[in-house]
């Protein structure tokens, strides 16, 4: 009995929380959904004339907050999980890059369509749940007296019963009666008909997840190759370096060895000699681990790497870090070279006479680590086949970061990379 009870119970607060969250979503549909969706059209509609270069992008990803709210609730609510895809945009990227990117994006025209259809058939059923709970209650309240002051303007009508007098009344109330067992029934499956409707229309297409596949399956290759290179790199650097060096001190050793007795000055000669080598290979050796995994960024963090990192550059550099906590090792470390090889591309080919550096992390969905690079160069640096930044853009593209470059004629260049990571 009480069991029967307390399923009743968690059934009328689903049903009454149904009506309410409904109502709300109702509420809140309309103006937002019809207020984003005339923005888009006019700044779209603005971005011949340069104008909704700077709208756009900030409307379109305001489109796209109240898309993933919307995933949200549907997840916290009904448990309707509806799938995203959206391209990452680089934030720091200049205006007309950033509307460019965002209107190749499919997800985007998704969320625009979506706004449409949000603020009609979702109106109504995100409505349709509030309004099968509190109707009935409303034919009771006239059953109970509210039908006198409804009524003094010629009646009032409650569904197909006009209502006229207190007879007419019981039967609204009758009517409501009947109501109730349906709203109990159907109010909860109302609300998730709204979010399917949702998931039907905001949902990433099969092409589009196929897409994404293949595009996180191009930068796996992509990571497979660059490892495979680096490890060929890191013998051919041990064989003709250190193990060289390794090899010639050892005969060394063997001809002091047999010197030592007939002729000691030669000995000794060879001995200092000796000594040198063992401090170049340590040097070699040193030099090839720190390109490896620096010790710096293995036990200071990527602030402190980047850092040391711009102290060994021969231009002045500003470097500002701001990271509450660290992110996991193998992204620190393709952050760290990805920054390497882009101050590296700045010394040699910009012709800048200094540099800035800015890390922070920003805690948007799941987090984002970025990165910006800039000089006061000549600028027209490009990401072309074969280029520092074509390596970096695919050394970003394993951890589903992007690369974006500002670098008009006679600068200044900005290179703004960003990964999406959780900091600990």
């Amino acid at each position: 009995m009480n069991t029967d009870t307390n399923r009743a119970r968690a059934r009328a607060r689903e049903v009454l929380l149904a009506a309410v969250r409904g109502l709300a979503l109702a509420v809140a549909v309309l103006p937002f959904s019809v207020l984003l969706f005339v923005l888009t059209l006019v700044s779209v509609a603005l971005i011949p004339i340069g104008v909704g270069v700077f709208t756009t992008p900030p409307i379109l990803t305001a489109v796209r907050t109240l898309a993933e709210k919307r995933r949200e609730l549907a997840a916290e609510w009904c448990g309707v999980r509806i799938p995203s895809a959206y391209r990452p945009v680089p934030e720091r990227a200049n205006p007309w890059a950033r509307t460019y990117a965002l209107l190749r994006d499919p997800a985007v025209w998704r969320d625009v369509r979506w706004l449409q259809v949000d603020m009609t058939a979702g109106f109504v059923t995100a409505l349709l749940p509030a309004l099968l709970v509190f109707y009935p209650l409303e034919g009771l309240a006239v059953a109970v007296g509210l039908w006198r002051p409804l009524s003094e303007s010629g009646g009032y009508w409650y569904g197909f019963v006009h209502v006229t007098d207190q007879a007419s009344a019981l039967g609204a109330g009758a009517l409501a009666l009947v109501l109730l067992p349906l709203a109990y029934r159907y109010a909860p499956d109302l609300l998730t008909a709204h979010f399917r409707l949702t998931r039907s229309v905001l949902g990433a297409s099969q092409a589009e997840l196929a897409e994404r596949v293949q595009v996180l399956t191009e930068t796996r290759r992509d990571a497979v190759d660059t490892s495979a290179a680096e490890l060929r790199r890191i013998e051919r650097d041990l064989h003709d370096g250190a193990q060289a060096r390794l090899v010639a001190m050892g005969m060394d050793l063997g001809t002091i060895e047999m010197l030592l007795d007939k002729d000691p000055a030669k000995a000794k000669q060879l001995l200092a000699q000796t000594r040198q080598s063992s401090v170049d290979a340590l040097a070699e050796l040193r030099d090839l681990v720190r390109g490896i995994h620096p010790p710096v960024l293995a036990e200071r963090g990527l602030g402190d790497a980047v850092r040391a990192l711009a102290l060994r550059l021969p231009l002045p550099t500003e470097v500002n870090v701001e990271l509450e906590g660290r992110a996991d090792a193998p992204v620190e470390s393709a952050a760290y070279f990805a920054v390497s090889e882009v101050l590296t591309n700045a010394v040699k080919h910009s012709g800048a006479d200094r540099i800035w550096i800015d890390l922070h992390h920003v805690r948007e969905g799941a987090g984002v680590l970025r990165i910006t690079v800039t000089d006061n160069g000549k600028g027209g640096a490009v990401i072309a086949a074969g280029s520092g930044l074509a390596g970096v853009e695919r050394r970003l593209g394993t951890f589903d970061g992007v690369l974006a470059v500002s670098s008009p004629a006679g600068g200044p260049t900005m290179v703004t990379m960003e990964i999406p990571c959780a900091l600990s």
